[in-house]
């Protein structure tokens, strides 16, 4: 009976940092994405183009491919990982600790290098700043706490 109630009592504690980051995280999409809408306004407002050569497109589909190919990479790996595995150090994850925030950053910028939108740039590197040292932040102080000394050594070896 003590063992069931242990069980209980773990897969709620997991369930509340999950939660949390997930929070955390989606919180962190809308801003990408509200950030996003506020730059294309202030281009539709205010159109100033900045590339004149048609290579700015070509590099901004590049941008989106990678972005697009680092999210569903993100997403496969940490779909695929087992319940009781506390491994950080699978697909993009040994590379940086937050492919997930680089794809939408790549996508974002993707795009703006594509419609020649200045605003949408600048709107891009206000929200991956913004994100980086506020909702990555607040995530990764839930995984200290969630991990511990495991999640510490990992962000000694991978960077953001």
């Amino acid at each position: 009976m003590e063992d069931a109630q242990k069980t209980i009592e773990k897969e709620a504690e997991t369930n509340l940092y999950k939660n949390k980051v997930h929070w955390t995280l989606t919180h962190s999409y809308f801003f990408y994405f509200f950030m996003f809408l506020i730059g294309f306004f202030f281009e539709l407002i205010f159109p100033l183009k900045i590339f004149k050569d048609s290579i700015a497109i070509h590099f901004g589909a590049i941008l989106i491919l990678a972005g697009t190919v680092l999210i569903f990479w993100a997403q496969k790996t940490s779909r695929n990982l087992k319940k009781d595995e506390v491994t950080f150090l699978k697909g993009p994850y040994k590379i940086t600790r937050s492919p997930t925030h680089w794809g939408l950053f790549l996508l974002m910028l993707g795009f703006s290098f594509i419609a020649n939108a200045l605003f949408v740039i600048i709107s891009t590197l206000i929200s991956f700043i913004v994100a980086k040292f506020i909702f990555l932040k607040k995530e990764e102080l839930i995984l200290e706490n969630k991990y511990g000394e495991l999640y510490k050594e990992y962000k000694k070896s991978v960077k953001f």
